[in-house]
């Protein structure tokens, strides 16, 4: 009786834009022979592997390498109440559209997304029902998207609780698995360069706010001139004051790099890719092709690894 073949697992990261990395990961895996049987993701990863798992990786990169600010802020629904500044039924919209639909059971290969409950910190592991549902509960970055009601909770992004989901990925049956940490090189990154900020560094915040400004309602704009008012910066003598997106992202990053490696410690994947994404902000959704080819990178530098674990898979 010849031995089962080892089973392999992909956790994929949270990280924002800097998600669009996990398409070229998955890429140059699948050039390399590298088949997932198994896909996990939390924030942007569980987007990722939805459309990965769903047979439409394709189309999202497509789009993701072709699209525009403009594109990007039109799919930003402006909530001026709430908890968070964006409502996210046209992201779930634009999903829904490009196919990242369905029920997870149905799905050809074994799937979880990760979010986090609102009230109890706990990670909810999502493996079942609407696909659409799920991602939308795990990208709920705080402070941009509203909390997602799901199944009698509030629930955010999956990051604050668990960045890289290897426990996720072992628990659904993986025997060897490729975990991708997103955030391993931000933590740090401002500490030379916050002397240097220049007027285009401050005012890409208020290119940003701009941008989402346009969407608004002409009935709400008093009310959103004034929540724009507040997110940007003073104007002061000395260093400038870092802006709302900044002090959010630097914020993320801090305590995504703390949890996730904590978690990792506890629970190391086989083979971990680490793609240098420092210079991708939070939300430069519009820099796909650099994201993307770092990923390819990072597994090109880890085939070594890959190959010895993998040796076992054949």
């Amino acid at each position: 009786m010849s031995a089962r073949k080892p089973r392999i697992g992909l956790a994929l990261g949270s990280g924002s834009a800097r998600g669009w990395a996990h398409i070229g990961i998955i890429d140059a895996l699948a050039e390399a022979g590298i088949e997932p049987d198994i896909v996990c993701g939390t924030s942007i990863g569980s987007l990722v592997g939805a459309a990965y798992v769903a047979g439409r990786l394709g189309d999202l990169r497509q789009w993701a390498e072709a699209v525009t600010w403009r594109e990007i802020v039109g799919l930003m629904d402006i909530r001026l109440s709430g908890g968070g500044l964006i409502d996210g039924k046209d992201v779930v919209a634009f999903l829904d559209k490009l196919g990242i639909t369905g029920i997870i059971e149905a799905l050809p290969k074994p799937f979880a997304a990760v979010a986090t409950d609102l009230f109890t910190g706990r990670e909810i592991w999502l493996q079942s029902g609407s696909v659409l549902d799920a991602v939308r509960a795990s990208i709920a970055i705080p402070g941009i998207f509203t909390p997602a009601w799901l199944d009698g909770k509030w629930l955010l992004d999956g990051g604050l609780a668990n960045p890289v989901p290897v426990s996720v990925t072992r628990a659904l049956g993986a025997d060897i698995i490729i975990a991708v940490n997103l955030n391993s090189d931000l933590v740090g990154r401002h500490t030379v360069e916050a002397s240097k900020t220049t007027e285009a560094d401050t005012g890409s915040t208020g290119a940003f706010l701009g941008r989402l400004l346009e969407q608004v309602p002409a009935a709400a704009r008093v009310q959103a001139a004034q929540i724009a008012s507040w997110l940007s910066p003073e104007p002061a003598s000395g260093p400038p004051a870092p802006g709302y997106f900044d002090v959010l992202a630097t914020s993320i990053n801090i305590m995504q790099d703390h949890i996730t490696r904590t978690r990792l410690a506890g629970e190391p994947p086989h083979v971990m890719l680490v793609p240098r994404l420092r210079d991708i902000g939070l939300m430069d959704y519009d820099r796909a092709a650099e994201a993307i080819a770092e990923g390819r990178a990072s597994v090109a530098q880890a085939m070594p690894a890959l190959e010895r674990y993998l040796s076992q898979a054949v």
